[in-house]
């Protein structure tokens, strides 16, 4: 017997390893395998989301499988053969999992792979190589990982590559070129990490990127003046709730077309006069929540754009007369909550496109001071052009809580600490710069549509000022809650004014953008909604289901407009729904979209078949553990021969067969009804007729124990008529009217005659 031949196993080139699958269109045609827990479409979708899964499922024939869902599963590893048969792949999702080990060649043979899901994960890291071969990515999501390290070789091979998610996960730094290779990027998220150093060619190669979110991060300053140098295109750079305590100068000076930045939330406590230089297109630039006690004249002159500037939060306590002096194009302003006691009247009139102001929450001193500021709210608001301000007097104690539009000049004294009023007379009787038509327009157009661009609630004009109705009330409107902008809301009425000795109105927080957290709010601000269940009690509403077909149901919902909650974050839907009479039942989930529409159409459905749909809130990235049963719809899909196939012929229209059920079984009871009337009818008319062919009538009813020699005798002339039914004899009986019941005579009577008057006593006994 000779020795046993040693097999050896030869690694195959990646031509030969992904064209395998080329053997099998050899074979002869047959039917795709589905995967027992999965669903298929049209076989180019396969379908395993909330399926219960531990590991990727192998029965499937996979020539022409397009998407790959894979979500929501307790997938924990990745192999190499997984995916090495779908070569034709476009879409993989692999969310909400428990992955922790992803193969290098896992992905080897997807080479047309357009969007690539791995958020919500366990992953450790991305090992060099493992995407390369993903030449047509698109769209990558490594978000909510626990990835703590990146390098160049990371993203190698991604020319293709338009948005990049990294948010959620354990970076500490970034080192130099690691995004080098993607030359088209245009969004990066990179917020929520634990970034505390950049090096200063971390984005080297981005040159088309227009957005980078860098907010939740811990950088306590950014070192390098040049490391945005190379972002040439960036539209949107967010670096809110850092630890930044000083901007270097010259920073933003290579951001041409920055239209949007946010440095809300972080530690700054000065600004130097150059810090935003070089950004004469940005058009928002938000500064709340900072420690800021001063700003620099000269600071605000480069934003020629500006639209939108928020300074609320700080701890501004003066502002120099020409502070907005160049914002000429300046429409919403936010000024609250800082320590601001007086302000110059010329301070806004520069700015005649401003029409939303916000001053409340500053230790107003109404003095002399404050007079031409008073002129100036009155002259805008006599002419629509701004929305309701509230100045709401601190000091002196006899004007506390009374408001500055209502009070007259007399009523201000001169300041406490000895000042002039030299300030106050400076724009008392310079009128407001004329107003260009598209100016005018402008305020109007905001006010119609009731919220700004991030999210805020609309305040409203009111005419001049004037002494209020004795009986006047008022609630100043509140901000409306961010994420319900989706949802179509009518515009409120205008408010009251307060009145001049009412208490003061509560305060409403300035909107602020998604993914920054705020700072501790002050007395009177509207409560902070942060759980889900309460998102989902307040603010869902009025889930229906339509367009139900075989395979498929629209869902649609609604967003209430309430004006008074605030979010924490941006808030997206998820539908849940699971089918009735299954032994084993595994809960679907479908996320949408953040700000995507409130509707979402189902396509895993199987027919005739019952089925719960349920919406709920996903606030934080948290959801509500308890179901929300009051959004939920059960539905029943249609059979297979009723739906309505391209082509084919239509099935029959349920709701009109029940129409026509219902009108035959209405005809059926009208029939029974005029039948049983006409047989009552028919009745009542025979007996009339019976009862008038009738000759015997007795008028009375007497007893018949009374006795008949009592009654008289009888009253033939009044039965004279009467005639039996028989045919008549020779004898002829009287009757009585003690009689009830008519007896011929004959059963009483014998045929001769003789006896005749022999048997009257018989008739005598049977009448008593």
């Amino acid at each position: 017997m000779g020795a046993p031949r040693r097999v050896r196993l030869m690694v195959l080139p990646r031509v030969l390893w992904c064209s395998v699958p080329l053997f099998f269109l050899l074979l002869p045609a047959a039917e795709p395998i589905c995967p027992e827990p999965c669903d298929c479409q049209q076989h180019q979708h396969l379908l395993c989301t909330n399926r219960g899964l531990r590991s990727v499922p192998k029965a499937v024939e996979p020539q022409d499988v397009l998407t790959y869902s894979l979500g929501g599963n307790f997938i924990v590893n990745i192999s190499a053969f997984d995916f090495h048969r779908l070569a034709r792949l476009q879409r993989l999702d692999l969310q909400y999992n428990q992955i922790r080990s992803l193969h290098p060649k896992a992905f080897e043979c997807l080479g047309r792979l357009e969007e690539l899901y791995l958020g919500n994960n366990l992953l450790p890291a991305l090992a060099p190589g493992t995407l390369s071969t993903l030449a047509k990515l698109r769209i990558l999501y490594v978000n909510a990982n626990e990835i703590g390290r990146l390098s160049a070789a990371s993203f190698s091979g991604l020319s293709s590559l338009v948005k990049l998610r990294l948010d959620g996960n354990e970076l500490g730094s970034l080192g130099d070129s690691t995004f080098s290779g993607l030359t088209n990027l245009l969004y990066l998220h990179l917020e929520s990490n634990r970034i505390r150093w950049l090096s200063r060619g971390a984005f080297n190669g981005l040159a088309k990127l227009r957005f980078l979110d860098l907010s939740g991060n811990q950088q306590s300053s950014l070192r390098h003046p040049d490391i945005f140098g190379p972002l040439r295109s960036l539209h949107t750079l967010l670096l809110a709730s850092n630890s930044l305590q000083h901007l270097t100068g010259g920073l933003f000076h290579h951001l041409p077309s920055l239209a949007k930045l946010s440095l809300s939330g972080n530690r700054l406590a000065h600004l130097a006069p150059n810090a935003f230089t070089g950004l004469g297109s940005l058009k928002e630039l938000r500064l709340e929540g900072n420690m800021l006690s001063h700003l620099p004249a000269a600071l605000l002159e480069p934003l020629s754009s500006l639209e939108v500037l928020d300074l609320s939060r700080n701890v501004l306590t003066t502002l120099h007369p020409t502070t907005f002096g160049r914002l000429g194009h300046l429409r919403e302003l936010s000024l609250r909550d800082n320590s601001l006691a007086t302000l110059p009247g010329e301070l806004f009139a520069s700015s005649p496109a401003l029409y939303r102001l916000e001053l409340e929450g500053n230790a107003w001193s109404c003095d002399c001071r404050l007079r031409g500021l008073k002129h100036w709210l009155g002259s805008w608001h006599s002419q629509g052009r701004l929305l309701t301000v509230f100045v709401q007097c601190r000091l002196p104690p006899a004007l506390a809580g009374k408001y500055l539009d209502y009070l007259q000049d007399a009523q201000l004294p001169p300041p406490s600490d000895g000042g002039s009023c030299l300030d106050a007379a400076s724009f008392s009787s310079a009128p407001p710069p004329p107003l260009a038509e598209e100016q005018r327009r402008a305020p109007l157009a905001a006010e119609g549509l009731g919220s700004n661009s991030s999210g805020g609630g609309a305040a409203f004009p009111h005419g001049p000022p004037g002494p209020p109705p004795p009986t006047a009330s008022s609630a100043r409107p509140l901000g409306a809650p961010e994420g319900a902008a989706e949802a179509a809301s009518p515009t409120p009425l205008p408010p009251a004014r307060p009145p001049a000795s009412g208490p003061a109105p509560p305060s409403a927080p300035w909107p602020r953008r998604a993914g920054q957290p705020r700072a501790a709010p002050a007395a009177g601000v509207p409560p902070l909604v942060s759980d889900p269940c309460d998102f989902n009690k307040l603010f869902l509403c009025n889930l229906s289901v339509e367009a139900v077909g075989s395979s498929s149901v629209t869902v649609r919902w609604a967003v209430r407009p309430h004006r008074s909650p605030r979010l924490l974050g941006p808030a997206r839907f998820r539908l849940l729904f699971d089918r009735f009479g299954a032994a084993v039942k595994f809960q679907r989930f479908v996320y949408l979209p953040e700000r995507g529409e409130p509707a979402a159409t189902l396509r895993e459905l199987r027919p005739d078949t019952p089925y719960l749909v349920c919406v709920e809130g996903v606030l934080g990235g948290r959801v509500c553990p308890v179901a929300p049963r009051d959004h939920c719809a059960g539905l029943v899909t249609l059979p297979e021969d009723g739906a309505v196939a391209a082509g084919g012929p239509r099935g029959p229209d349920q709701q009109l067969l029940t129409l026509v059920l219902l009108a035959v079984n209405a005809l059926l009871l009208f029939a029974a009804l005029a039948a049983w009337a006409s047989r009552l009818l028919r009745k009542k008319v025979l007996g009339r007729r019976r009862r008038k062919a009738a000759p015997v009538h007795v008028r009375q009813l007497y007893s018949t124990r009374r006795p008949l020699r009592s009654m008289g005798t009888g009253v033939s002339a009044d039965f004279s008529g009467f005639q039996s039914h028989r045919p008549p004899r020779g004898a002829a009986c009287a009757l009585s009217e003690a009689d009830l019941i008519e007896f011929p005579c004959e059963r009483f009577m014998e045929s001769g005659g003789s006896t005749r008057h022999a048997d009257e006593h018989l008739l005598q006994r049977f009448a008593d």
